[in-house]
């Protein structure tokens, strides 16, 4: 871990697609860093049902992260975040 970075153990829901990504940079926005990894896990930026995007969750806050969260006041080293469908109401 640098200076200013973590480290996070981001997967899918279906646990099939897992990455360590390594050198998040704390003062990043969640949002910012969720294109980051939905790219870097070959991931769509809709999620595959069309009906929105993705949402992380935080495992061990049992919580959902919003996108304007700062990366270093919402997560710590070696967090594991589920990336899961985020449900828009139509």
């Amino acid at each position: 871990m640098k200076n200013g970075t973590i480290s996070l153990c981001v997967q899918d829901m279906s646990g099939q697609r897992q990455v360590v990504a390594r050198d998040v940079r704390r003062d990043a926005s969640w949002g910012e860093t969720l294109d980051s990894l939905l790219t870097t896990m070959d991931l769509p930026k809709n999620e595959p049902a069309g009906t929105g995007g993705w949402a992380g969750h935080l495992e061990r806050e049992g919580r959902h992260i919003h996108p304007s969260e700062i990366v270093g006041d919402a997560l710590v080293d070696n967090d594991t975040v589920v990336l899961q469908p985020e449900v828009t109401a139509g």
